[in-house]
């Protein structure tokens, strides 16, 4: 009889807690879902430098919203604006084949979490080499917005800056 108490206490214990969750609970869960959402986005902007890097302009295009925008900036004046998977694949894809070797490399990456929008900066040192040997490596700042689509973070608009090169000969 004891133990029937015992466990019938217990259950509705259980069931109280069920149907009011405990703050503590909810913030923690909270905290757990900012930090996947931060590591998905991480993740995001890596495997577009991972894709570069191989010359994978199509796959690249995926990381991309449909009718997302990428526009270019070198000394403060906007070099090309892209609209658009096709667009944003194509030009892509035209500007990585004159490279016999692409090699990004991602620092500090910081992101604002707002619902399923964000928006983050990524600090990337890119380094282009020719078929001649000739080398460029450029200090480029990404700043991103990013929309969860079925679950999945995307890129729906890149203002990229390329804040500095240097060319050498290898």
């Amino acid at each position: 009889m004891k133990r029937v108490l015992i466990i019938a206490v217990a259950a509705i214990m259980l069931s109280g807690c069920a149907s009011s969750p405990d703050p503590e609970n909810t913030q923690l869960a909270n905290r757990i879902e900012i930090l996947e959402h931060k590591t998905a986005l991480r993740e995001l902007v890596d495997t577009f430098s991972n894709l570069a890097d191989v010359k994978d302009a199509q796959a690249q295009t995926f990381l991309f919203t449909e009718d997302a925008m990428v526009e270019t900036f070198r000394e403060g004046a906007s070099v090309s604006r892209l609209e658009g998977r096709q667009q944003i694949g194509e030009a892509f894809g035209r500007f990585l084949s004159n490279f016999k070797t692409v090699y990004h490399m991602n620092g500090q990456h910081t992101v604002t979490i707002n619902g399923d929008t964000a928006s983050g900066t990524l600090y990337c040192l890119t380094t282009l080499i020719t078929a001649d040997q000739m080398k460029t490596t450029i200090g480029v700042k990404y700043n991103d917005e990013y929309v969860l689509v079925d679950g999945k973070w995307l890129i729906s608009k890149r203002t990229s800056y390329f804040e500095w090169q240097e060319v050498t000969s290898l």
